[in-house]
């Protein structure tokens, strides 16, 4: 199919589906001419990446029949900003109004209460699985990213392939899933610079197969995805889905994209993307960083710790120990800590170590103390083949040429199967703050075939688990510190 039959039907999208707020902004329509001249804009307007190192890829836009537009939040305003430096006067009044202003701007996006009712299942079945398997070594994974990706992956499907899905992620239809996908999207969504959580997905398409545009057209309005459309097995459009990877992880990922390839056997490519950048609520001081022994599985290493005394929530589990130390203008960063002779890993198999940040805990269970926090300054990378696991899970008929049903993507082809499901995390901190990067990539290839004490001293100088939830509670990175 030619570039520019795919794209004028890609045109027909209805743009009052795209219009998410007051604020959020509809693709912009454009001639397929005019797309090499509208490269350099709409990659600063599709995406409004101040932050990205690199830029956006000038290259991808030759290939781009769909260009997803994100809304637009007011900035977060600086307290600084508003302090005349000649009088030392501060302007309240003006710092109130550009509060008020960020605040509608992020209030506009927020789906109703209740949106992610039935999300808990998914988030407790699939964090052991993919987090399991890797004894003694540090592994991360990024339960939204991989939410998104199969919620795609479902528009795609039909029959039992489908009905898999929907029963993993806790939706009785697509409709739903669909309208609750796009609810995760909004509420998780904030570009104010000073915090950053950005979704970001993309089709990939190969140039000789007719696509359902349909199908096509829902992954557009539904999930901001980006199309794209280029010879499959090429180096120039591997190299280009790994330049969007890049750009959508802030650069955090890039080792680990260069693994990433479009074969000649694909037939699509889907990818998501979560970025998160955010500080503390309470900085750490860096004159409190120290050198400290973590006891690792494989010996002691020497390595930076952070100290500071706070009050805080402190939960109590069979074997563990968990305080929450929230983010600004954001969720929360929960350390886990095993008990003296217990494994992060034994943790995970256990099953109750992430109900007090995942379930509707209640508060009562936690207790107000002052903790003396002794965190490591860590940076986990971990890559995981989601394969085995979708099958453990109850995925498993799109990975079965003779099972799968693809027939809403094409009937061009019969065998397709999911050929390949890579997930990529990288989570960071420092004193401010946290950064944390995911990308899930979905290759669709056709074949022939106690009592508590008043004080706490937390000390995570040996293994532990970690998890970064959003405002409302969703787990966005979960991971085990073997190595910080």
């Amino acid at each position: 199919m030619k570039p520019e039959t795919l794209y004028e039907n890609l045109n027909s999208v209805d743009e009052q589906l795209l219009e998410r707020s007051e604020t959020a902004k509809a693709p912009r329509r454009r001639p397929w001419w005019m797309g090499a001249v509208a490269a350099a804009l709409v990659a600063v307007v599709a995406l409004g990446a101040a932050f990205w190192p690199k830029g956006s890829p000038l290259g991808v836009e030759a290939h781009a029949i769909e260009t997803a537009a994100y809304p637009e939040m007011a900035p977060y305003p600086d307290e600084a900003d508003y302090v005349d430096q000649a009088t030392g006067e501060y302007d309240n009044e003006g710092f109130n109004q550009a509060h008020d202003a960020w605040w509608e701007s992020k209030q506009a996006l927020l789906p109703e209460e209740g949106y992610a009712d039935g999300l808990d299942s998914f988030f407790q079945e699939s964090i052991p699985v993919f987090l399991g398997g890797k004894e003694g070594e540090n592994a991360a994974y990024s339960p939204v990213n991989v939410y998104m990706a199969l919620a795609m992956l479902a528009e795609l499907t039909d029959g039992a392939s489908r009905q898999q899905i929907l029963d993993l992620l806790g939706s009785d239809s697509l409709e739903a899933l669909r309208q609750q996908a796009q609810a995760v999207w909004r509420a998780q969504y904030q570009n104010d610079g000073a915090t950053t959580t950005i979704l970001a997905s993309s089709v990939w398409l190969d140039e000789d197969i007719s696509y359902n545009q349909e199908t096509m057209q829902t992954l557009a309005e539904s999930y901001y995805a980006s199309s794209y459309q280029g010879q499959m097995g090429s180096e120039e459009y591997t190299q280009l889905l790994q330049e969007w990877l890049n750009d959508q992880t802030g650069g955090l990922l890039e080792e680990q994209a260069e693994g990433v390839e479009l074969k000649p056997e694909d037939v699509l490519a889907l990818a998501t993307t979560l970025y998160y950048k955010a500080r503390w609520a309470d900085e750490f001081s860096p004159e409190n960083t120290s050198p400290q022994t973590f006891h690792a599985p494989s010996g002691d290493v020497e390595v930076d710790f952070m100290h500071q005394t706070m009050e805080e929530s402190y939960y109590r589990g069979e074997n563990f120990g968990v305080v929450r130390k929230g983010l600004q203008n954001s969720g929360a960063m929960w350390l886990i800590l095993p008990d003296e002779g217990t494994t992060p890993e034994q943790l995970l198999e256990q099953g109750d170590a992430l109900e007090p940040l995942l379930a509707e805990y209640n508060w009562e269970d936690w207790e107000t103390r002052t903790v003396h926090l002794s965190l490591p300054k860590f940076d986990v990378v971990s890559e995981t083949d989601l394969l085995d696991g979708l099958e453990a899970l109850g995925v498993t008929d799109v990975m079965d040429p003779a099972a799968s049903d693809f027939s809403p993507l094409t009937s061009e082809i019969e065998g397709l199967y999911l050929s390949s499901a890579q997930h990529a995390v990288r989570v960071t901190t420092d004193e401010e703050g946290v950064e944390a990067a995911a990308y899930t990539v979905f290759s669709l290839s056709a074949t022939s075939a106690g009592e508590m004490p008043e004080e706490l001293d937390f000390v995570l100088d040996r293994p532990f688990l970690f998890a970064i939830t959003s405002d409302d509670g969703l787990p966005l990175f979960v991971g085990a510190v073997n190595h910080p």
